[in-house]
């Protein structure tokens, strides 16, 4: 726990309408996704109503999987007002039966932000000093950014591609559909940049992340995925029930990638195929770094290399029908259409490539921020549970000489994580 002295706080006032601003978002997603589904009912497109709902669905299971787990090793530390009462009504496990397990965390999340918010509202009136729980404040987000991540790989861009492939198989623009590509590319921008954000608390004092950074990092990100989910958008257009074979096959290539990784960020080896199941959805999209094994310049380097050659591949089928076609498709010009792709990826890695050189935060060192806070963390866990005499209030000389202990659940996932994105 540190003592800051407040000033009006402006960007903690940015960060806590970002963050309300997700929940409006994520509550009209809800909204428009029972509308989208009632819409393809009604229009008589069954397929494209079962598909959504099996996106709908397969994405809820997936989340609250991920969400149960993390909960079963840190329910003795859960620290908020609404996860609390949850417990102690043994709610949490029916929550996400139910599919609300998400629901829970995003009130726990609501309540922190405002909590701490207003407080910090009431010590600037009141020119006091304020106590920042960082430490609480990294465990509470890190795995709710984690899992709104999973939601804007395996819910919403999946979505984007089906309504805009359902737009160009129709060749007109609904209300619904409008909204709904609007809301999936809200939700991914913001998803995208919460989690960039989120990794600010590991950044080094020498090179923090800026806002600047955030908008760079969410730039790059929008032009590469830009282009692939059109280009799949556009081969499902033309050959729908092809794009469930390309899907299968290369994202099972994928998880076998994500395996010869060792990625090691579940507690158990059988659920780490779960996370590396959702590691290769995320790739089929967009590139995201899960281990520090090997060169990762290499490794991304040839990420985007393949990634571009299944795009082109994609363009060119679609180009074929179109040819084939040329009737159907006098507004869509695969002259223009094709080059421009190409050219929004190409700059998206470039931007990229901006981003890394001179914008990406440096990692803080062991002994600093939350990594320190872990450390005295586990050093306290240790001393309770070895003497119960001995005082949790450990000073830093006491936390240096307490025995290492192995960081386990979201300081374990956190602490990964961190590692992965600072590079």
């Amino acid at each position: 726990m540190v003592e800051t002295q407040e000033q009006f706080p402006f960007g903690f006032l940015l960060k806590y309408l970002f963050t309300l601003l997700g929940l409006l978002l994520f509550l009209l997603d809800i909204a428009l996704d029972i509308w989208a589904v009632v819409s393809f009912y009604q229009d008589g497109a069954y397929v494209y109503m079962a598909l959504m709902i099996f996106l709908l669905l397969g994405s809820s299971v997936l989340l609250q999987v991920f969400s149960w787990l993390w909960y079963s090793d840190s329910l003795d530390k859960i620290e908020t007002k609404v996860e609390k009462f949850a417990k102690s009504h043994l709610l949490i496990k029916p929550s996400h039966f139910l599919q609300l397990g998400v629901h829970l965390r995003y009130a726990g999340v609501i309540e922190t932000s405002t909590m701490d918010f207003l407080h910090r509202i009431n010590n600037f009136s009141n020119n006091a000093l304020h106590n920042i729980r960082k430490d609480v404040d990294v465990k509470l987000k890190h795995d709710f950014l984690m899992l709104r991540l999973f939601e804007a790989f395996s819910e919403n861009t999946p979505q984007l591609t089906l309504i805009l492939s359902r737009i160009l198989q129709r060749g007109e623009l609904e209300l619904i559909t409008g909204l709904k590509i609007l809301t999936a590319a809200s939700a991914i921008a913001i998803n995208v940049a919460l989690y960039h954000r989120g990794m600010h608390v590991y950044g080094s004092k020498a090179r923090k992340m800026s806002l600047i950074s955030t908008g760079i990092y969410f730039l790059w990100n929008l032009l590469v995925i830009i282009p692939r989910v059109t280009a799949l958008a556009l081969f499902c257009s033309v050959l729908p029930y092809y794009i469930i074979a390309h899907f299968l096959s290369l994202w099972m290539l994928l998880v076998l990638v994500a395996w010869s990784q060792k990625t090691n960020f579940m507690k158990s080896p059988g659920w780490e195929w779960l996370f590396r199941a959702a590691v290769g959805l995320i790739w089929y999209f967009s590139w995201f770094n899960v281990s520090k094994k090997g060169n990762i310049k290499v490794k991304m380097v040839l990420y985007y290399s393949f990634m571009a050659l299944d795009t082109v591949m994609l363009l060119g089928f679609w180009c074929w029908k179109v040819f084939e076609y040329a009737g159907c498709w006098s507004s869509l010009n695969p002259y223009i259409v094709i080059p421009t792709l190409l050219g929004l990826y190409v700059i998206g890695i470039l931007v990229k490539l901006i981003y890394y050189r001179w914008f990406h935060p440096k990692m803080a060192e062991p002994s600093e921020g939350p990594f320190r806070q872990a450390a005295t963390y586990a050093a306290t866990y240790y001393a309770d549970s070895t003497d119960s005499t001995v005082s949790t209030d450990l000073s830093l000389e006491d936390t240096a000489a307490a025995p290492v202990q192995p960081l386990t659940g979201v300081l374990k996932r956190s602490r990964t994580m961190a590692a992965n994105f600072y590079f």
